[in-house]
C-alpha cells in the first residue's frame, strides 16, 4: 500500500507543543522532498512546510515560520514537524506528502508546474484551545 500516515495530532492550549509525525509507507521517502499542509474547515488547504531529500533545506510559510520546524530520518522512512508556540489559528487537519518532481525544497507555496505532490495522507488533527 502505497501512502502516508500521519500521526501526533491531539488537542493542545495555546502556547504549547506538538510532534507530527509523518510515515511513508510502500515507498523509499529518501528520494523525495516532502512538504506539509493543513485546511482548517472553510478554508482552502494550505502549504505549511517543505524539507528536501537530503541537504537539509527547508522552507516555511510565514505562518508557522519561527515557531514550527520540520526534519526527517530517512532511515526511519519518516518526517517530523516539531509545532512549538501553538496558535488557535493553527487548528486543522495536517497532511503529510511527497513531491514527486523533486528532491529538494524549490519555493513555498508552490506551483503545479514547480511541484508535484502525490501519495498523499489522510490526515492527523490538530486543535489548539483553552
Amino acid at each position: 500500500q502505497v501512502q502516508f500516515v500521519e500521526s501526533g495530532g491531539g488537542l493542545v492550549q495555546p502556547g504549547g507543543s506538538l510532534r507530527l509525525s509523518c510515515a511513508a509507507s510502500g515507498f523509499s521517502l529518501d528520494d523525495y522532498a516532502v512538504g506539509w499542509f493543513r485546511q482548517a474547515p472553510g478554508k482552502e488547504r494550505e502549504e505549511v512546510s517543505c524539507v528536501g531529500h537530503s541537504d537539509g533545506s527547508t522552507l516555511y510559510a510565514d505562518s508557522v515560520k519561527g515557531r514550527f520546524t520540520v526534519s526527517r530520518d530517512n532511515a526511519k522512512n519518516t518526517v517530523y514537524l516539531q509545532m512549538n508556540s501553538l496558535k488557535p489559528e493553527d487548528t486543522a487537519i495536517y497532511f503529510c506528502a511527497a513531491d514527486l518532481m523533486n528532491s529538494r525544497c524549490k519555493v513555498l507555496p508552490s506551483t503545479p508546474g514547480q511541484t508535484a505532490y502525490g501519495y498523499w495522507g489522510r490526515g492527523t488533527q490538530v486543535t489548539v484551545s483553552s
